[in-house]
């Protein structure tokens, strides 16, 4: 059985203006990841989010479970797809994180470098971009993705 990745980039315009805790500063649902076309290629999955992980990468973001803080436009993406009943592996990962990882890291395999899995060339480059010119709007903290499996 394959497994495929929803998910939504979301970003907090307010914050950069008024600070994170301004009650202004709510997360919004930015872009679906259906429309820059993912896949599901399972090293990519592996590296970034620990799902069917047997490459022997240490994830970026694992089992976080679904944002309590999470916009309205993903609460109700996220409830389209069957919410918590029907979805397993609910995580994210903000810009910030993605910028400061270390893409040149291998698996335990010590072949498959993250950069040639989930890297600005692959099929990710797109949510790459998309992420990183929202945090150049709105601060590296700002933006996330947050996805989940079925």
């Amino acid at each position: 059985m394959s497994t495929e990745v929803s998910g939504m980039i979301e970003c907090r315009p307010g914050a950069r203006l008024w600070g994170p805790d301004d009650e202004d500063s709510v997360w919004h649902a930015a872009i679906d990841l259906f429309l820059l076309n993912t896949g599901n290629a399972y090293d990519a999955l592996a590296r970034l989010f620990g799902i069917r992980n047997s490459f022997g990468f240490r994830p970026l973001a694992e089992g976080r479970g679904f944002p309590s803080d999470a916009s309205e436009g993903l609460r109700t993406e996220y409830a389209a797809c069957g919410g918590s009943t029907d979805v397993h592996g609910t995580t994210w990962i903000t810009w910030s994180e993605l910028a400061s990882a270390d893409w040149q890291e291998t698996g335990s395999s010590g072949t498959q470098r993250h950069d040639r899995v989930a890297g600005d060339e692959t099929h990710w480059g797109p949510v790459w971009r998309v992420m990183r010119t929202l945090s150049e709007l709105h601060g590296v903290d700002n933006v996330r993705l947050v996805v989940w499996f079925h």
